[in-house]
Parts: structure tokens; C-alpha cells; sequence
């Protein structure tokens, strides 16, 4: 073998191996350029649902005390306790005043699906609450609450931190992107 056929040789090892080397950093910046449009995107997409004004309160009441009216039906903010809710699915009213829980989870970034069974005959009601139980479980059940609010005009409500959305009729697609936009979109979402 000449030298010319050995210097091709390496020459075009050499710029084989350039265009895998080429390949694989335009590769990484790719992926790096798109985790970081993702991240910025998650930061300032909008929230879903209506915006409801945050009602300025102190920063806690003493528990049991009447939290008083709230300027949304069900709140979005306001007083509350300095104690929280469970995470979970509540087939009745556990507390005597449950808003003064379930705002302070409110405050934590979760999201509570209210609903009214009152407005429903018994299979639309075990029909309302399977739904919400199973979008609850395909979102993970990470801060939500689904809680009965028999002052509900509608069977759904759906409400974070100054958010709030209402349903006619339950929509798991609409109900899981009210929870992805506005999951943690509160005064203090590290907080458990």
C-alpha cells in the first residue's frame, strides 16, 4: 500500500469520525435547546380557568373559627387555617369548616375538584365522582383534593390559587389541563 492510499485512509476515517462527533454535540445542543424552551414555557404558559381576585388576609386563623365569606363560591383564596386537608377523594363533609382547610392546600398549589351530587340523580352522581377519581389517579393524585360543596350551582368546580374553572358536565381532557397549568401556582408551592 502507497502513502497517498494510507493518508486517504485516515483522511476519511478522520472525517468520518468528525461527522459523528458533529452529529452527536448538534444532537446534545438540540436536546439541551429544547429541555430548556420547555422549563421557560412551563414557567410563564397561562393558567387555565377564570381568574378570580386573591382576597389580602392574615396569615391564619385560629381552627374551627368561622373563616367568614369569601369573594368566590368555592374560594380560591382568603382566610384559612394554618392546618391543611389530606390529599384525596372525600365523600363527605369531614370538617366543620372545610374551607378553612382547603384554602390553606390552595395556598400549597393544589388543585380541588368541588363538586355538588345534589344537582345529580344517584347514577349521575357515582357516574361524576368514578371520573373525577379517574383523572385524579392519571394525574398521579400529587395535591389534589376532590371535596362535596352542596352551594355549587354546577356539579363541578375546579379551583387553585386565584383560579377557578366550572363544568356542566365533567371533561377529563379540560379538567387535566386546569391541573397542569395552575398545579404549584400559589404563595407557597414548594410546600408540601
Amino acid at each position: 500500500m502507497n502513502t497517498k492510499t494510507k493518508r486517504k485512509q485516515i483522511q476519511e476515517r478522520n472525517r468520518k469520525q468528525k461527522m459523528v462527533a458533529n452529529f452527536i454535540w448538534g444532537g446534545i445542543g438540540v436536546a439541551v435547546i429544547a429541555i430548556l424552551g420547555f422549563a421557560i414555557w412551563q414557567g410563564v404558559k397561562p393558567a387555565a380557568g377564570q381568574a378570580i381576585p386573591v382576597m389580602v388576609s392574615d396569615p391564619h386563623i385560629p381552627v374551627d373559627s368561622d373563616p367568614g365569606q369569601y369573594n368566590s363560591d368555592p374560594p380560591t383564596s382568603g382566610p384559612h387555617y394554618a392546618d391543611e386537608a389530606r390529599e384525596g377523594f372525600y365523600d363527605s363533609n369531614t370538617y366543620q369548616f372545610p374551607a378553612g382547610y382547603l384554602v390553606h392546600n390552595l395556598e400549597h398549589g393544589y388543585v380541588i375538584f368541588w363538586y355538588n351530587c345534589d344537582l345529580l340523580d344517584e347514577s349521575g352522581c357515582t357516574n361524576l365522582k368514578e371520573q373525577i377519581k379517574t383523572t385524579m389517579d392519571e394525574l398521579g393524585g400529587t395535591k389534589l383534593i376532590a371535596y362535596p360543596w352542596p352551594s355549587l350551582d354546577v356539579p363541578l368546580v375546579l379551583t387553585s390559587w386565584g383560579r377557578m374553572q366550572r363544568f356542566e358536565s365533567f371533561d377529563s381532557e379540560q379538567a387535566k389541563t386546569f391541573y397542569r397549568a395552575n398545579l404549584n401556582k400559589a404563595p407557597e408551592p414548594n410546600a408540601p
